[in-house]
């Protein structure tokens, strides 16, 4: 089991972009709750099985029609490092 920070940058203001993400991770059986930190800034924790967080990242990469994702940065946390 992995756990990873998604840190995902763009323009990410639509309102249908954080309820997309909780579906997604709902579908491919991972943990995590998304974090609007600011309007082109949402962090997301989340943890589950490395190919299938692989799998969400290229689901975000895309991303809903109303949002324009430019980059998520992704940093593997060890031990239950959640800071």
């Amino acid at each position: 089991m992995a756990v990873e920070r998604f840190i995902v940058e763009g323009d990410l203001r639509a309102e249908s972009f954080l309820p997309w993400i909780v579906r997604h991770l709902q579908r491919l059986g991972l943990q995590g709750v998304p974090i609007r930190c600011a309007d082109g800034h949402v962090e997301i924790t989340l943890s589950g099985p490395a190919d299938l967080i692989d799998a969400m990242e290229l689901g975000v990469s895309l991303g809903p029609i109303d949002v324009w994702v430019e980059a998520i940065v992704r940093r593997r946390l060890e031990n239950g490092d959640v800071s």
